[in-house]
């Protein structure tokens, strides 16, 4: 028998980064757009979900898109005042069908197949066992239904990786890990997902709003400046590090069936 072991000092700094954060989330422009909210609200269209999950909504973003197309959405967060702030953006959005449920990742208060559909967009980088989060998934989805997993992915370059992984704790002590590709597939199928649809884009990050965002302290931002100015030509040119510190990011939206 397998034993889950869940950081509860790895939730609580999830919570202290974000909860104080909500509004921001909210209304962040790099959360708030993309061609992938479009693709969500398609599949949702497609499909016309009893019930759906927004899997670490955050600002709530995904859960706005679906829900127009959904009987009823869970939008499920580790912040209550996060969770706060999607009830408040849902209700000015009239989106009465959308409710709210707090907890973790890894430990998912609903039975087995409760929905059928998962939309999990840009949190599974701060799980504390991302693999536990991605069975936790698998089993209250129904067999035969579709989840949609985006996030940030690491490009799989050592090199490359350890400068993602390496901004990314500077400016978000929360962080855990950017998964590559092939970490995703691996995961996703060893939890009985089927991956249907891979596309992968490119996330322009301007850095003042992205540090604002989080509040970074000041000597964690300038480490962060003064990293990049010493990485080789490689990081730079991958990432298009530019002077005020903007850089690009990889992200992916995986389309998987229930096996």
């Amino acid at each position: 028998m397998e034993v889950l072991l869940v950081d509860s000092t790895q939730q609580e700094m999830v919570t202290r980064q974000f909860g104080s954060r909500a509004a921001e989330y909210v209304t962040s422009a790099v959360h708030s757009q993309g061609k992938d909210l479009k693709r969500m609200a398609d599949i949702a269209s497609e499909i016309s979900p009893k019930n759906a999950l927004d899997l670490g909504c955050g600002g709530g973003h995904a859960a706005y898109a679906i829900a127009p197309n959904c009987e009823a959405v869970t939008a499920y967060d580790l912040s209550q005042e996060m969770l706060e702030a999607v009830r408040g953006e849902a209700l000015r959005r009239g989106l009465a069908n959308i409710e709210t449920r707090r907890g973790a990742a890894e430990e998912l208060p609903f039975r087995e197949s409760a929905f059928d559909l998962i939309v999990c967009r840009l949190t599974a980088h701060h799980w504390s066992d991302f693999r536990a989060g991605i069975r936790e998934a698998r089993r209250v989805l129904k067999t035969g239904s579709r989840g949609v997993f985006i996030d940030v992915i690491s490009p799989g370059v050592p090199v490359l990786d350890t400068a993602l992984q390496t901004v990314e704790i500077l400016r978000d002590p929360s962080h855990v890990r950017d998964y590559s590709a092939s970490e995703w597939a691996e995961a996703l199928n060893s939890a009985r997902f089927a991956i249907h649809r891979v596309t992968f884009d490119r996330l322009r990050m301007e850095f003042a709003s992205w540090i604002a965002r989080m509040q970074t302290p000041p000597v964690l931002s300038d480490a962060i400046l003064a990293l990049q100015r010493t990485f080789c030509d490689k990081v730079r040119t991958h990432f298009e590090i530019a002077e005020d510190g903007s850089f690009t990011i990889d992200v992916a939206m995986i389309e998987v069936v229930a096996l």
